[in-house]
């Protein structure tokens, strides 16, 4: 048998401690912090006395512990072997500091065994400054819920309809020129830029539709078909819709020579709201009809109708995000946003906002939308879809915010109201600093006009 070396400490220890002079109560032999890590240690030699050691290190088996020792009883491995290091690593930390000994952590909360350079500090919700950046004094902007008298090419170009002039103000320079007079016998009632930023659509009092090269301000067509004013403009790929008080669409093809080569019926009052989805195959339409409709590339008669708003539908906007994903706002006697998913057709969800809905523009950059208000507080709301908890509410206008767009990065708003202002304002992040901490935006410029 082989002699236990530790065997002569621990009868040391225990008649020493007789030999004390103690209480009745502490006559118990005690073991000492060394002794207990030396009798777990040594358990299996003393279990096994004919078993012989080959290494020259001892690795402790769970089976020969002595876990009763510490009042501590083993947890099977979830591949069923054994884990010695493991096992004896908590032993031998509840023998020195006591069981369940929670991890040790600094002054910073942070535990002594985790990489503190891993940690991912929680961020703070982007901030939407409250002040426009830039205002313009625009005269003679008129203050009509269903005209679209604004609009932002995707060459940083912005379209403004001022009484019977259009004004083009480069975002840029900040130069601004005059597009058109159409004289005192007609008045600009909607503005529309083509996908590539190079020719704007101008339809009039008198129900024409015009055609303009912006780099050459000249006028390259004149197209007609409306008999009242045309208030809604919307550029397809190779497709202009036009929408009218007469309560007809009419698809236009540019290439052809033609003034239009379809007619979309369905409505029973103005149409005052137009948008083509984002991949060029659905059309939505509003109307002072309270309606909601959407066509397709070859429909003359709406494939969906939606009556749920209880106002007249001039703010439509699809997600650039989920195919099939519309929204749509109602006047003041509706005040709702509501959801739709076109290819399932079926109503997704309503907010009430409290106030007429005019406009609303999605983000390109993340999925949040903008919304702009009449009656009564005249705000501007961004969202976060789909839970529609408010980001920011923008108050500044003293008008209703009758008209939106957005620039061609998807950054900016522009909005403009009846006391004859254009607001910019910066309320989305950029694509590659979507979840950025600091304010964005740029600087205020001052206040000048543009005209």
């Amino acid at each position: 048998m082989e002699e236990d070396p530790n065997a002569s400490n621990v009868t040391t220890m225990m008649n020493s401690s007789s030999e004390l002079n103690l209480s009745p109560s502490m006559n118990t032999p005690m073991v000492s912090l060394e002794s207990r890590i030396n009798r777990l240690i040594n358990a299996n030699q003393s279990q096994s006395p004919s078993r012989s050691i080959y290494s020259d290190r001892f690795i402790p088996s769970r089976s020969g512990s002595n876990f009763a020792l510490f009042d501590l009883s083993p947890s099977p491995s979830k591949d069923g072997k054994e884990d010695g290091a493991g096992s004896y690593a908590t032993l031998l930390r509840a023998a020195m500091f006591g069981p369940e000994t929670p991890e040790k952590t600094d002054i910073t909360g942070f535990s002594s065994s985790r990489n503190i350079f891993s940690h991912s500090p929680v961020k703070s919700p982007r901030k939407v400054p409250r002040s426009p950046y830039k205002v313009l004094d625009a005269p003679a902007l008129q203050d009509d819920f269903y005209l679209n008298l604004v609009d932002w090419s995707a060459q940083n170009v912005l379209a403004v309809g001022l009484g019977n002039c259009v004004y083009l103000w480069n975002a840029c320079s900040s130069k601004v020129t005059k597009l058109c007079d159409l004289g005192t016998d007609d008045s600009v009632c909607s503005v529309g830029w083509a996908v590539r930023g190079t020719h704007l659509a101008v339809g009039t009092s008198t129900g024409k539709v015009q055609i303009w090269d912006a780099s050459r301000c000249k006028r390259t067509r004149t197209m007609e078909g409306h008999r009242l004013r045309v208030g809604a403009l919307a550029w397809g790929s190779s497709v202009l819709s036009s929408g009218s008080r007469d309560k007809s669409i009419l698809q236009r093809d540019i290439r052809c020579q033609e003034d239009h080569v379809s007619k979309l019926t369905g409505h029973k009052s103005e149409v005052c709201g137009l948008k083509w989805s984002y991949d060029n195959r659905e059309l939505a339409s509003g109307g002072n009809d309270n309606r909601l409709f959407v066509w397709n590339q070859h429909s003359t008669q709406p494939v969906l109708k939606y009556s749920e708003h209880t106002a007249a539908v001039k703010a439509i906007a699809w997600s650039p995000h989920v195919h099939g994903l519309l929204a749509s706002g109602g006047g003041t006697a509706d005040r709702c946003i509501r959801f739709w998913n076109t290819t399932t057709n079926t109503h997704l969800s309503s907010i009430d906002t409290c106030s007429q809905v005019c406009n609303l523009a999605w983000s390109k950059n993340v999925n949040e939308l903008v919304s702009t208000h009449g009656y009564s507080q005249n705000q501007i709301i961004v969202w976060k879809y789909p839970t529609m908890s408010k980001i920011a509410t923008l108050t500044g206008h003293t008008y209703r915010v009758l008209y939106l767009a957005v620039s061609p990065d998807g950054q900016t708003i522009v909005t403009g109201a009846g006391d004859e202002t254009l607001r910019f304002w910066n309320v989305f992040p950029s694509p590659k600093s979507q979840n950025t901490d600091n304010e964005i935006g740029s600087s205020f410029f001052g206040r000048t006009t543009i005209r």
